[in-house]
């Protein structure tokens, strides 16, 4: 392998707390908690009523006007993937052909075509519940039942011809690589939680490989769909008892913690060779220095009560680093809320980190933006970035009861200076055993 030097040069999230990285890290910083009722339709039939939600934006003003004609074509997930990528893009300094398209390509030179990447992560897209139910109304036989015959007859014909293509995983790798004209590998991931750290981790490889000298990579999701709340109301994971208290609901490693939040989001950040990032004089946020990954499939929907699989992924990510645990400053956990996936995840932490847990910070965004899946690693890797960056640990929202075997340092009541040469991010998934982790660094030539 080519190890070629790797740094984060762009980072764009689109969040509850804010589209744009300042906007994310204010609110962080702020202690605001952007869990409330849900606005976008009426939850009043499902038990669990809260949610992260985004705020308005207008896709139109992140993407050329000769691609608005696929806006109709897009789920929610992928049109957070579009946003996240143009926002990655201008944060980085780098021109791509959407910039150009947009007439905001400036005097920079845009990049090589054939040496830009993007790998992001996915989740299961939900399909337009009004679209589909206008298509199946019309596929009801003469007693008022659903007919496959009468679906294949009619029923299909009343959607779009390109129905499926705004709910496939992969379409919104797709549409990120047909705006900024990506040409490198190319790849999308659905491992749940874990999916923004394992695609992050794969454009590492694909950069140090000599592959690609730029990659596109991240993850993005909306839980904030009925049927999504439905699955993991069905598997008994949402907090169903707090709809009253929003600001309280969401509890990573609490001792009396009552389930996850659902959220909607994501991000996408700018990896790049360090001789890339040099040469057009870039501005290096940090160093990606190690990356891990494991599995432990000892259910396909309920953790290993071992966290076997997030040791393992750590202990990787130090080992790929060259570093040990008494040389990171700062952990970032991801903290579900949900009392056997936080009891796994501590577990797990536990194990990796020995002692050292205890004397080092730590930063996890759920108790202010909830779970959104696919989309969270990628916001958790941003924020601890910005950590790293800014040499301050913010306030992790409501920490401030943990469970008795969470070792966990988290800052309260105020953010931490706190010198930080090295950090590590990892995320383990809700469903399928699937653990990776990151270790970033403070660029040094």
């Amino acid at each position: 392998m080519n190890n070629r030097r790797v740094v984060i040069t762009g980072l764009g999230v689109t969040t509850p707390l804010g589209l744009g990285i300042e906007a994310l890290w204010d609110g962080l910083l702020e202690k605001r908690c952007a869990i409330g009722p849900i606005q976008q339709w009426d939850p009043s039939g499902l038990p669990c009523q809260l949610a992260a939600e985004l705020p308005d934006f207008k896709l139109r003003d992140y993407i050329p006007k000769s691609y608005r004609k696929s806006i109709k074509v897009m789920a929610h997930d992928i049109v957070i993937a579009v946003v996240s990528s143009y926002l990655a893009v201008k944060d980085s300094g780098l021109t791509t052909k959407c910039l150009v398209d947009r007439d905001e390509a400036g005097d920079n030179p845009v990049v090589d075509s054939t040496r830009l990447g993007v790998n992001i992560g996915a989740g299961l897209i939900c399909a337009d519940l009004v679209e589909l139910a206008g298509a199946l109304n019309t596929a009801v036989d003469d007693d008022g039942k659903f007919s496959l015959t009468q679906w294949g007859n009619e029923g299909m014909t009343n959607l779009t011809p390109l129905w499926l293509l705004k709910f496939l995983p992969n379409m919104l790798a797709c549409h990120v690589t047909i705006i900024h004209d990506a040409q490198a590998p190319s790849n999308t991931i659905t491992c749940g939680e874990a999916s923004s750290h394992l695609a992050i981790g794969e454009a590492f490889r694909t950069i140090q490989r000599g592959a690609a000298d730029v990659c596109i990579c991240g993850g993005a999701e909306t839980k904030l769909h009925p049927m999504a709340i439905a699955r993991h109301t069905l598997w008994g994971r949402l907090n169903t008892e707090d709809n009253a208290t929003p600001g309280q609901s969401s509890q990573p490693f609490g001792a009396k913690r009552r389930g996850m939040i659902p959220s909607e989001g994501g991000g996408l950040v700018i990896l790049e060779s360090l001789e890339h990032a040099k040469k057009r004089g870039a501005r290096i946020y940090a160093e990606l220095t190690g990356f891990g990954a494991s599995s432990s499939a000892k259910s396909w929907n309920k953790p290993d009560p071992s966290g076997r699989s997030l040791m393992l992924a750590i202990q990787k990510a130090l080992g790929d680093a060259g570093t040990t645990q008494g040389d990171i400053d700062l952990v970032n956990p991801a903290g579900a809320s949900t009392p056997e996936h936080d009891a796994s995840e501590i577990a797990g932490w536990n194990a990796a980190m020995g002692e050292t847990l205890e004397e080092t910070y730590a930063l996890t965004t759920r108790g202010s933006l909830g779970n959104n899946g696919a989309g969270t690693g990628a916001i958790d890797f941003a924020a601890t970035v910005m950590s790293l960056d800014r040499n301050t640990v913010p306030v992790s929202v409501n920490t401030n009861n943990l469970d008795e075997a969470c070792k966990f340092r988290f800052a309260q009541n105020d953010p931490k200076d706190v010198p930080i040469r090295q950090a590590i991010t990892a995320a383990p998934s809700l469903a399928g055993g699937q653990s990776a982790a990151l270790i970033i660094q403070r660029f040094e030539e």
